[in-house]
């Protein structure tokens, strides 16, 4: 029995893998996507600043595009977790978790990332809804509000710096000993942000909404929002796996068209972007998909040109 080779299978069914998606069945491609419904943004209950979806829930904009590159035909859903990549002679094998085996002709990987958060009480649960990474993405809804900055070194002089534009009462979370040089502490006193070095023993929150810190020397913050910068790592090893190349800070190494280092590999998405905003991931998305479906159409024609 002919077992079905896919064009493309494309791992992680969030925004830029179904945008990806969208391009691909509309470049009458045979795709199938892979998902497990867990994506880092799990948590948000809206999402901000993505053009026709402003404020909308992620999970509802995910099953919206689900729906519309369903009528094309020519995708399918699998919810299942790939765990191997195999290149085997011009084509990937694919495993699930389920031990099913996929065939395609291409891999796109946009399985994103996972945040590190502090082992600091309360934190998991307000993530994403008042503790935040992105004021691009929240800071409207928190502008010229009392806001915590949990950062320490450049990152939080940066940050600190940064939120300026949307509130003028700012205090640092450096939670030890700060790493700030003496330049940077002058440099925020004249903005008026304050440093707190207490360590943190936890966050008083109601069902993630943040209303304070509270400190190991008995101490409370009152403070309704806060912005933590955080470590991430890939959320899936698949990159690793199979070989890829990374960047320095840890993302997949992609060209401005979203080929990895790998032949007919291609990465999109947080997983490869500095900047992590649904816009950002969409545009990816669809660009990969772009590259995908040319570098078919150039191999179909080399291969013609050869007879």
């Amino acid at each position: 029995m002919t077992r079905k080779i896919f064009d493309t299978i494309v791992i992680g069914g969030s925004i830029a893998g179904l945008s990806a998606a969208l391009t691909l069945a509309r470049s009458l491609k045979n795709i199938a996507v892979f998902d497990t419904q867990n994506p880092c943004n799990r948590n948000v209950v809206k999402s901000y600043n993505f053009s026709t979806n402003d404020g909308q829930n992620p999970f509802e904009i995910v099953k919206s595009t689900k729906n519309e590159i369903a009528k094309y035909n020519s995708a399918e859903f699998f919810l299942e977790e790939v765990i191997t990549v195999r290149p085997i002679n011009g084509i990937f094998e694919v495993e699930t978790k389920s031990a099913s085996v996929f065939l395609a002709k291409s891999i796109l990987i946009t399985t994103g990332l996972r945040d590190i958060l502090p082992e600091i009480s309360g934190m998991n649960e307000c993530w994403g809804k008042s503790v935040f990474s992105c004021p691009y993405c929240h800071g409207y809804e928190a502008r010229n509000k009392k806001t915590a900055v949990y950062a320490n070194g450049d990152a939080a002089r940066d940050l600190s710096i940064l939120l300026t534009n949307w509130s003028k009462d700012l205090v640092i979370l450096t939670d030890g000993k700060s790493e700030l040089t003496q330049m940077q502490t002058t440099e925020l006193k004249m903005r008026n942000v304050d440093i707190i070095e207490t360590k943190i023993e936890s966050l008083t929150q109601k069902d993630g909404n943040l209303s304070g810190v509270n400190f190991i020397d008995g101490t409370f913050l009152s403070v309704p929002y806060m912005y933590a910068s955080v470590p991430f790592e890939q959320k899936s090893n698949l990159a690793a796996q199979i070989g890829l190349a990374f960047t320095d800070s840890g993302h997949i190494q992609v060209d401005p068209t979203f080929r990895t280092s790998l032949r007919n590999v291609y990465a999109a998405g947080d997983c490869t972007a500095q900047h992590r905003a649904l816009s950002v991931a969409s545009a990816s998305g669809t660009t990969a998909g772009f590259t995908i479906n040319q570098d078919f159409v150039d191999d179909l024609h080399n291969e013609f040109i050869k007879l």
